[in-house]
């Protein structure tokens, strides 16, 4: 039954006329109705609720949304551990690539939290191509300040396409 508000939601917000309003100041509904949705779409990759994200991605919800701190529910849902919602939002398109305020990807947050099996999904997108020439660290440089570069290593061996 949530989920079936959700989508009415949803639905409502991407199809609803925008007011006569002066095109300077936008529809406050509109704003406090999607900030609203935003909330639930990330509580739901803070909690790992895969069916609640699905239906907001199949709703047509953007996935690579920000919320206030900057972060996308791919950095969310990896930070908190949930593997399953991270292969949900991928597979909707999330960009694990961006970035937050802080220059941190999802990537990132896995070694924060030390959630391997996540990183090791994230580590075959490779998002370092760009970093040195803008300045940002490398996932090297992050997980070296965070003593993780020994398991970083490791992780790279063991995706190593075995030698013939």
């Amino acid at each position: 039954m949530k989920a079936l508000f959700i989508i009415f939601t949803v639905f409502i917000i991407f199809t609803a006329p925008v007011s006569a309003q002066s095109s300077d100041k936008p529809n406050a509904a509109l704003q406090e109705a999607y900030a609203e949705l935003t909330h639930y779409f990330f509580a739901a990759a803070r909690t790992g609720n895969t069916e609640i994200l699905q239906e907001f991605l199949t709703a047509g919800f953007p996935v690579n949304t920000r919320n206030a701190d900057s972060y996308t529910a791919l950095m969310t849902a990896t930070y908190y551990g949930h593997a399953k919602a991270v292969d949900v939002l991928l597979s909707h398109g999330a960009d694990a690539c961006l970035r937050d305020k802080r220059d941190n990807t999802a990537m990132m947050g896995a070694i924060v939290k030390a959630e391997w099996s996540i990183a090791r999904t994230l580590y075959r997108i490779d998002c370092d191509k760009q970093t040195a020439q803008a300045g940002m660290k490398t996932v090297e440089e992050f997980a070296d300040m965070f003593g993780q570069t020994e398991k970083l290593e490791q992780l790279k061996r063991e995706l190593e396409p075995t030698k013939g």
